[in-house]
């Protein structure tokens, strides 16, 4: 690596082994790197033991970069490697990096300073979801979070929907697991009977759920078993 690189590095998702995800590429460069922005520092180190049992973490730095960090810290320091011509990588807690992901913020900055940024492949729980869903894959929106708040949850699933139908695109978000419950249910309670629903979770592991029905269709299921397990949900008329 003779010219310093953000490299964005794709790590598993759950207990997926990286050698069914990740291709040895991604290995050869991360084993060079010694200077990461990591979501978590933990899972991180976890990551790059699973790539290498002997990656020597005591002699890295980590600088987490989460949705905890401020929006007026100071960002541009944790690429001072950069700066000074070494290398870094950026690892979210899983999956691909920097989208729907706070890392967003430091390539945003490392693209204003002209650094190089190095996106390596890996699996994206979006992509893959919107590729089994049999929904529109040439127009969508990913729309992260949507409110907490009863009402207005309902209120917002209900404007996507109205945007499925009128502008053909198919419509992504996501929840945090523990609320995956509560958001299928509103999405049951807002849209039409007719309109499609894609739920999929556990993305690449062994317990991994994808279906599509229409809302009147998913009414009459069980409601999956997704309480701890990430899940996109996808809508389209």
């Amino acid at each position: 690596m003779s010219e310093a690189r953000l490299y964005l590095i794709p790590c598993t998702m759950g207990d997926t082994p990286v050698s069914q995800v990740l291709p040895p590429y991604n290995f050869e460069i991360v084993r060079q790197l010694r200077h990461f922005i990591v979501e978590s520092r933990k899972s991180a180190v976890r990551f790059l033991i699973s790539l290498d049992k002997t990656f020597p973490v005591d002699d890295c730095t980590f600088s987490e970069l989460s949705e905890h960090t401020g929006e007026k810290e100071d960002i541009s320091k944790l690429l001072l490697p950069l700066e000074k011509g070494e290398s870094m990588g950026i690892i979210s807690d899983a999956g691909c990096p920097c989208v729907g992901d706070p890392g967003s913020r430091a390539v945003e900055i490392a693209q204003k300073k002209n650094f190089r940024v190095a996106p390596l492949v890996g699996p994206n729980s979006m992509l893959m979801a919107l590729m089994a869903s049999g929904f529109n894959g040439q127009n969508f929106a990913f729309n992260g979070y949507l409110p907490v708040k009863n009402g207005e949850r309902e209120s917002k699933i209900k404007q996507l929907e109205n945007k499925a139908y009128k502008e053909n695109q198919t419509q992504l978000f996501i929840e945090a697991p523990y609320r995956n419950q509560k958001m299928f249910e509103a999405i049951l309670k807002a849209c039409k009977a007719e309109t499609r629903l894609c739920i999929a979770s556990g993305i690449t592991t062994k317990d991994e759920f994808i279906s599509t029905k229409t809302i009147a269709q998913w009414k009459k299921e069980k409601a999956p078993s997704f309480e701890k397990v990430p899940a996109i949900f996808l809508i389209y008329k």
